[in-house]
């Protein structure tokens, strides 16, 4: 298929390394070249590290950034495209704009996809003409590393588009989960309402960051905890998506005082250096606000 991604941040570019090593041709889109450029350029450091981890060969490095072009111009990404997925920033207006702009260049047949983590699928779809056509696809960070994927389904969508977007998931080797269309789908409600506690326990001096997603990784074995998690997803889009939550859901996602201290002082997480954590080149090296311990 041809497939094109709209966005070349964390999500967008690890959504078109993943299509691309699935044998997809990928059209990844920007609105600025820089953006571009540097989304393809984490695309081959992800690729590399793979090589260096005997996960991915050469030839399987060269042949995905083969079918990856990079382009600032909308209709040159989805003009042909099969799917369409964006992964733009997560605010309905500039969501329900892009799927509105993309209808008019593609294909009746095109299937129109959102990578949103929590707004309504079912709004994001209204903005189209043929509705049935969207559908929501919730990929995970890392995308190269995380099997799974939400596929959400809209009040609109029809049994071929959500079918479509279920087989696209298998056939790039991930695993797909239906949920309808709710606030926080499946996995944010639930990631945001640990990330929420964790970071409650935080402010009234329960643990320490290190201490509390040690519980979490060695008494539950989640991978990373939820504190280190937060960094990483990046505190501002942790704080949106608990401020949405607390609107359809109710006060018992209320962002507490300290995660909006953090990002009103741009201590946004790992992508800019410094969130609950320290940063430097990727990996934590401190606790923000004290000595590592």
């Amino acid at each position: 298929m041809k497939v094109g991604v709209l966005g070349a941040g964390t999500m967008g570019h690890g959504i078109a390394q993943v299509t691309a090593m699935a044998g997809h041709d990928v059209a990844l889109r920007d609105i600025e070249a820089e953006f571009v450029e540097d989304g393809i350029e984490s695309i081959k450091a992800n690729l590399q590290g793979g090589v260096e981890r005997d996960k991915v060969t050469e030839e399987e490095k060269a042949a995905a950034l083969d079918r990856i072009s990079g382009t600032t111009d909308l209709e040159t990404a989805v003009g042909d495209a099969d799917l369409v997925v964006e992964a733009v920033p997560e605010e309905m207006d500039i969501k329900r704009a892009t799927l509105a702009d993309v209808e008019e260049l593609v294909s009746p047949e095109t299937v129109i996809a959102s990578n949103t983590s929590s707004l309504s699928l079912t709004e994001i779809a209204s903005a189209l003409s043929d509705p049935t056509r969207a559908v929501g696809l919730h990929f995970f960070n890392p995308v190269h590393i995380m099997k799974l994927v939400e596929v959400v389904v809209p009040e609109q969508a029809d049994d071929g588009t959500v079918e479509f977007a279920s087989e696209f998931v298998e056939d790039i080797g991930k695993v797909a989960v239906e949920v309808r269309d709710s606030p926080g789908f499946a996995s944010s409600r639930l990631g945001v309402a640990l990330g929420v506690e964790a970071i409650r326990m935080l402010q009234e001096g329960v643990a320490s960051p290190r201490d509390i997603d040690a519980a979490m990784e060695l008494g539950y074995n989640h991978p990373m905890g939820p504190i280190e998690l937060g960094d990483v997803v990046g505190l501002d889009v942790r704080l949106d998506i608990l401020e949405h939550l607390r609107e359809e859901l109710g006060e018992r996602f209320r962002p507490p005082q300290i995660l909006r201290q953090k990002v009103r002082a741009g201590k946004l997480g790992k992508k800019t250096g410094e969130g609950f954590y320290v940063w430097e080149d990727g990996e934590v090296v401190g606790v923000s606000g004290g000595d590592d311990e």
